[in-house]
């Protein structure tokens, strides 16, 4: 960022890095403006200029690195730079529920069908994976999270570990562990990361634990 002539992105991950980015040029636009940006960043990049696109997160996590390289079409090079997704960023707050094997599922259906959201639900649950979900509540969909809960409640224990953490790693930040039973009594919204543990997931001295298999 400190060294792009301009910086795109969405306007609140705009905000947050305000210190960085200084005077340069930004172009900042709202939700569901994803193609719009990536498309600005190419048409910047084609005029000579070094241009970040910027996600919060890690860009190649449900951020903009694929619609970018895919409007990019070589074009411009395109390079990604890596950053911490919430999954690790709230596991590590919560203690090492993700030593294990895990899977990573939003539950925004806005492009991606929800029957299909529903079937990798209950895929992972009966794997018994750690279930990492993003995006877990909204205003236009508060009841998904319910529907996630019940399918995964049929393949694992009702006092199966789930943290919640809000605002990972961004100041204010909220960190909770309670139970897949309980986890709906408690405040979750599109700043939550929810991690939901798996048949031998633990609480030991207030840090979620998923065993590797190591004789401890």
């Amino acid at each position: 960022m400190e060294e792009a002539d301009a910086i795109v992105g969405y306007k609140t991950y705009v905000e947050l890095v305000k210190d960085i980015i200084k005077d340069k040029e930004v172009v900042a636009s709202g939700m569901r403006k994803e193609k719009a940006r990536a498309e600005e960043a190419v048409k910047l990049a084609l005029q000579g200029k070094c241009v970040a696109v910027i996600s919060s997160g890690d860009p190649g996590v449900y951020g903009m690195a694929g619609i970018t390289l895919e409007v990019a079409d070589g074009k411009v090079p395109v390079e990604m730079v890596p950053g911490v997704t919430a999954a690790t960023a709230a596991a590590a707050s919560l203690g090492a529920p993700l030593v294990h094997d895990f899977a990573v599922i939003s539950l925004s259906d806005l492009l991606t069908p929800w029957n299909k959201i529903m079937s990798r639900l209950e895929a992972s649950a009966m794997a018994d994976m750690v279930i990492v979900l993003y995006n877990p509540r909204s205003k236009g969909r508060p009841d998904h999270i319910k529907t996630a809960r019940e399918i995964i409640l049929w393949h694992r224990d009702p006092q199966t570990p789930v943290g919640l953490v809000r605002s990972a790693r961004r100041g204010k930040e909220e960190v909770t562990i309670t139970t897949l039973k309980e986890m709906l009594n408690y405040e979750i919204d599109m700043l939550t990361t929810v991690i939901i543990g798996n048949s031998e997931t633990m609480v030991k001295n207030g840090k979620m634990i998923t065993p590797r298999g190591y004789d401890v």
